[in-house]
């Protein structure tokens, strides 16, 4: 997958460097050219001096053929511009935004862009972001122990009752989200194709939940 990080502070260029480890290809905008040198001489991705938000820039970075996008420059402004255009103009499925300003993270939320504010986001969390297609994480209470995570449900888990799901990952369900509309499950609640939980986790746990929805058991029970 080609992804396109937005910032090359340290946590944009740990980012840059991790995916570039793992094989997939990798872009990083920012505007001081002299902040490429914190990628080190080993990385191959290319390098776009510009603002993030500018569809040029954006462009020249292979915005139009990414899968991923990280805004993750030390300004909300620009994260949240850069991460609006990457969504809306351009339809990146995985959009990532680093928002410091908690109030305005909640708003972005909303729109289905994950974002973080009260707590320094770690490198592997938004990894995790970037990469999983099934899990996404959507909020996080004020002294970042427990976290919200939106999770889609695998093929594997259909069919099965909601209680085996938190068994095997240790999260609770919160809502869940069924021919879109809300509705409080059971834990006998039967899990359908299509379906959408929304777990109460920490982050001890966090891998287990994408390492269990990833990893559904094979067959449901019909």
């Amino acid at each position: 997958m080609h992804v396109v990080v937005m910032g090359c502070g340290r946590v944009g260029s740990a980012i840059a460097r991790k995916l570039e480890t793992i094989g997939h290809s990798v872009a990083v905008i920012d505007q001081n050219a002299e902040a490429f040198r914190r990628l080190g001489p080993e990385f191959n991705g290319r390098q776009v001096t510009g603002l993030g938000f500018d569809r040029q820039t954006l462009l020249d970075a292979g915005i139009d053929s990414a899968g991923a996008f990280a805004a993750v420059s030390s300004g909300d402004n620009s994260n949240i511009i850069s991460a609006r255009v990457a969504r809306e103009t351009f339809g990146v499925e995985h959009v990532v935004a680093r928002i410091y300003d908690s109030k305005r993270a909640e708003v972005y939320e909303r729109m289905g862009i994950p974002s973080v504010a009260t707590v320094p986001w770690t490198v592997n969390r938004l990894m995790r972001e970037l990469l999983s297609v099934k899990v996404t994480e959507i909020w996080r209470e004020p002294t970042g122990t427990v976290l919200l995570m939106r999770v889609t449900v695998t093929e594997g888990w259909v069919g099965r009752p909601l209680r085996d799901l938190e068994h095997a990952s240790g999260a609770r369900a919160a809502w869940l989200v069924r021919f879109g509309e809300a509705q409080l499950p059971r834990s006998s609640t039967v899990l359908q194709a299509g379906d959408h939980l929304v777990v109460a986790a920490t982050d001890e746990i966090a891998t287990a939940v994408h390492d269990v929805v990833e990893n559904a058991p094979e067959g449901g029970h019909h």
